[in-house]
């Protein structure tokens, strides 16, 4: 039996085991009773066992090196064989297994190397019989195993070892398709996240370009409107549904779009407004200050103004600080070039009114004033405007000449040292100006005076003074702040400018002489209480508060009065002439005001 090929001694049994008798067919009453006994194992059968118990291991196993190990550590159930190494293929280089010996390895990594993929010999000390036999599947070579025997093997045994490499490389053929079925299983994955993720970010891209391109258009929408702050504002709380305002840079509101207007306005804290401002200045984009985000609309470094989101819940997101950039950025252009034109407008009006104010040819006045839109055909009242706590710049000229269109005065404007001067074609409002100024300004603190209407361009220059007459008066008036008419002063008409001083100074000298000296030598306030008495219409009680004094210091001033000047403030004439030579003193001679 040793020398019968495995193959035949399967294929014998299985023909005996076929030959056997099937069915209900008519048995042999001697045959029913004795059942033939089933053939004793052969060798043969137990090496078949063996192996297909094997090659179910290794098509279970999902790991190459792990079914290379199956097969070489159990590679004597095919015959008296021991396996010396084993070699996988990874990517394009045969890998030698961890189990290798070492003693011929490199000798036996060489050889297998060389065969390049073809089974050979091999040659390993001690051992009469050795190959290196090549696990070759559908795809190509998987690997080698190198086998050596301590005799020649018979058939059977080459056979037992050419099934037992098949079956080896069937498996490493399977366990290869599952790597590379996991691989692109998880290569299919991680390309799909990547593809919903890039989908994501194009959807975002989309989104941020439509985004933009309606930012854009909007504010090209604005820009063409020439609409400024109004329809910035407008513009800007239809993309963010956010209320937006604009201040001015000195924290005056321009305008105001959305629902939560503050109402009266608040009026801005000159050093507050100046630390937001640095704040802002030295950051690159929108600053969140309180409730509100914040950006400054400064072309040039110079800024001219305040954009502002109100935003109390905190739920600005990229789009709206995109949005409020985008709008700060398109609006300064045009706040520049009103400021420009305002500058320029300004100028020539200030040329033209300088002129005037001095006298100036008649029919050059005319055609100046119609080539800056201003008819001087009509009555035209001269206004002085002056407010103590004002720098007098363009810029206050400028809020003085918006103050005036917003109350109805169509005017030519200039300014001095210390006010600022409106030619007005129609007789100002009696309060409106001044409220429009003060709530401008955010500040009561200012005097206007307006002089009668002039109907030759050659009169301008007296009714300069008359208009400068008239504030002077207010200025040094009980109620020092609010609007003054030239033709409401009565008496103090011929108080001021343009009197014959040397005649207005005997007066005074007449009436007050011996008071004024009195003051001089004891540093007395006698002419100032006489004054302020006049000013509080004779009232003891008004007067004594005025000066800060007791009401029996003011009669005992008023006795000491009557004794140096020898006039008696009963008289009616001495009264009159009296409180006559106080307003000259105050305001023609400088006495304190």
């Amino acid at each position: 039996m040793a020398g019968t090929p495995w193959h035949s001694l399967y294929h014998r049994c299985s023909d005996g085991v076929s030959s056997l008798p099937r069915g209900n067919a008519r048995r042999h009453p001697t045959a029913a009773r004795t059942r033939p006994r089933p053939p004793a194992r052969t060798p043969a059968d137990h090496a078949l066992h063996a192996l297909m118990t094997l090659s179910r291991a290794m098509f279970d196993t999902p790991d190459e090196g792990e079914i290379l190990r199956l097969a070489a550590e159990h590679m004597a159930a095919a015959g008296p064989y021991r396996a010396e190494a084993g070699y996988l293929e990874v990517g394009g280089e045969l890998v030698p297994s961890p189990r290798n010996g070492r003693t011929h390895a490199s000798a036996v990594g060489r050889r297998v190397r060389e065969l390049a993929g073809q089974d050979g010999p091999v040659t390993v000390p001690g051992r009469p019989w050795g190959r290196a036999l090549g696990l070759r599947g559908l795809e190509g070579l998987h690997g080698y195993l190198v086998v050596t025997s301590r005799s020649r093997p018979t058939e059977a045994e080459r056979f037992l070892l050419a099934t037992l490499v098949r079956h080896t490389a069937a498996a490493l053929s399977v366990a290869v398709a599952r790597r590379r079925r996991r691989e692109d299983a998880l290569e299919l994955h991680r390309l799909r996240e990547e593809r919903a993720a890039l989908q994501q970010q194009l959807i975002s891209v989309v989104a941020e370009l439509e985004y933009q391109r309606a930012l854009h258009t909007i504010m090209a929408e604005v820009a063409a409107s020439s609409g400024g702050e109004e329809a910035t504002t407008r513009a800007l709380h239809r993309l963010t549904g956010l209320p937006a305002l604009f201040e001015d840079r000195f924290g005056r509101l321009r305008s105001w779009t959305g629902p939560s207007r503050p109402d009266p306005y608040p009026e801005p804290d000159p050093v507050r407004q100046d630390e937001m401002l640095h704040a802002v200045a030295r950051e690159a984009g929108p600053v969140r200050m309180k409730d509100r985000l914040v950006v400054l609309v400064r072309p040039h470094g110079e800024i001219l103004g305040v954009l502002a989101l109100v935003d109390a819940l905190d739920e600005a997101d990229e789009h709206t600080v995109l949005a409020l950039e985008h709008a700060a950025a398109s609006l300064a252009p045009e706040l520049t070039h009103l400021r420009d034109l305002a500058e320029v407008e300004l100028r020539l009006h200030r040329e033209l009114v300088d002129d005037l104010l001095a006298g100036t040819d008649t029919a050059s006045a005319y055609a100046r004033s119609e080539a800056v839109g201003h008819d001087l055909h009509r009555s035209h009242y001269v206004v002085v405007v002056q407010w103590p706590d004002r720098t007098v710049d363009d810029f206050f000229a400028q809020t003085v000449g918006r103050a005036a269109s917003a109350v109805g005065m169509r005017s030519l404007l200039t300014r001095r040292s210390d006010h600022v001067v409106l030619l007005a074609d129609d007789r100002p409002p009696d309060r409106a100006l001044y409220e429009s100024l003060a709530r401008a300004t955010g500040t009561r603190s200012g005097t206007i005076g307006v002089s009668t209407p002039c109907d030759s361009l050659d009169d301008i220059p007296h009714h300069y003074q008359e208009a400068q007459r008239a504030l002077e008066v207010r200025r040094h008036s009980r109620e020092r702040y609010g609007t003054t008419f030239f033709d409401e002063l009565g008496l103090y008409r011929i108080l001021g400018p343009g009197n014959d001083y040397r005649e207005l100074e005997t007066f005074v000298q007449e009436w007050l002489g011996p008071l004024i000296a009195y003051d001089s030598r004891h540093h007395g306030a006698m002419v100032e209480t006489l004054s302020r008495y006049f000013d509080c219409g004779g009232n003891y009680d008004e007067s004594a508060e005025s000066l800060a004094i007791h009401r029996s210091t003011l009669r005992y001033r008023l006795q000491r009065i009557r004794d140096i000047s020898g006039h008696d403030l009963a008289n009616v004439e001495d009264r009159l002439n009296l409180q006559v030579a106080t307003r000259v003193w105050k305001i023609v001679l400088g006495g304190p005001g």
